[in-house]
């Protein structure tokens, strides 16, 4: 959780408490898409523990029993997620604490009708739930030849295709959530997004014009057929926040209470003077991370075309060509139904 989004959670739970409202018995926050790192979800429950007990505090009221969900993909190293959480539910010990695994796609059901009161989700609303359906002509041969992901030559059909992927599923990400929520609760949530009107702009599919180029090498050298790199789409979008604001509008059961763009350096936690093939590696765990990657083009391949993308990341850093990608906070309601 990044300095920006901390404040927004602690308000958001703050809100959920006043004087005129009946004191809360369970609270009920789910963190969607939570993966393995600390980071976001430690950060989540420390930051729920403290806003509650300050503003319960405030109000004379008694702390209510704090029900965390941590949801990502049944793929997902669940076992290292709830290792990590020892010595934080260790130091709780004695609070009505309960933490409990959620797997399961967020692009549909996966709690109970009007259980929660606060959602969180931190860069996972940016990949899609497929790769786009129209991405190939009506005789089945690939439209977006030679590249990854929308780019300044891929035709209009992909980019139209894209953004019908990303409209069909936040649309029911909405619905899934609007169903479990409780009326005026919060939604938060940090999605990788663009500035430009243009999804082929650089801000948006700059890694992936990368990784492309490295895939390409690789099909020069005949390590990977032409064909591998021809039917591979990233299933991932980068959306404008009139394209949010689009679909949450025509959807209905949200009101936006906040939304803001800021940019973030790819490298800004990286301590100065350090080298640029850390640098690169940095990027590159991400993209390991990818699995469609391995799925595609096999696990024995990833290590060198991984060593490839540094190679390119590494001539870019010493560039010094933008390295800046732009995140969007996006703060919701549940309108009363």
């Amino acid at each position: 959780m990044t300095s920006m989004v901390k404040p927004v959670v602690a308000n958001a739970v703050r809100s959920l408490f006043s004087r005129e409202s009946h004191p809360h018995e369970v609270l009920s926050i789910a963190d969607l898409g939570c993966s393995t790192g600390p980071n976001t979800y430690f950060s989540v429950i420390s930051t729920v523990i403290e806003s509650v007990e300050s503003k319960c505090q405030e109000l004379s009221f008694q702390v209510p029993e704090l029900q965390f969900y941590l949801n990502d993909l049944p793929s997902n190293d669940f076992n290292t997620l709830f290792k990590g959480l020892t010595g934080l539910l260790q130091r709780q010990e004695g609070k009505n604490i309960f933490v409990m695994g959620a797997p399961g796609s967020f692009y549909g059901r996966l709690f109970p009708r009007k259980s929660l009161h606060l959602v969180h989700a931190s860069h996972s609303g940016h990949y899609l739930s497929q790769v786009p359906s129209g991405l190939k002509s009506k005789e089945g041969l690939p439209l977006n030849k030679g590249r990854i992901y929308i780019s300044k030559t891929s035709p209009p059909s992909v980019r139209k295709a894209y953004l019908d992927q990303f409209q069909e599923d936040f649309t029911l990400f909405l619905k899934s959530r609007a169903m479990e929520m409780v009326p005026h609760g919060h939604m938060i949530l940090m999605l990788l997004g663009r500035e430009s009107t243009d999804p082929a702009n650089m801000e948006s599919c700059y890694m992936w014009e990368l990784l492309a180029e490295a895939i390409s090498d690789m099909v020069e050298q005949g390590l990977i057929a032409k064909e591998k790199l021809d039917s591979f789409d990233v299933p991932f979008y980068t959306a404008s926040s009139e394209e949010i604001q689009g679909v949450v509008d025509k959807e209905g059961s949200f009101s936006i209470d906040h939304m803001q763009l800021f940019a973030i350096n790819h490298f800004a936690d990286v301590v100065e003077g350090e080298d640029t093939w850390v640098k690169a590696e940095r990027v590159c765990k991400v993209i390991r991370n990818f699995t469609e990657l391995s799925h595609h083009f096999g696990e024995e391949i990833l290590d060198k075309l991984c060593d490839k993308f540094a190679n390119i990341l590494v001539e870019n850093i010493k560039k010094e060509l933008p390295m800046n990608i732009t995140n969007i906070l996006v703060v919701l309601s549940r309108k009363a139904v």
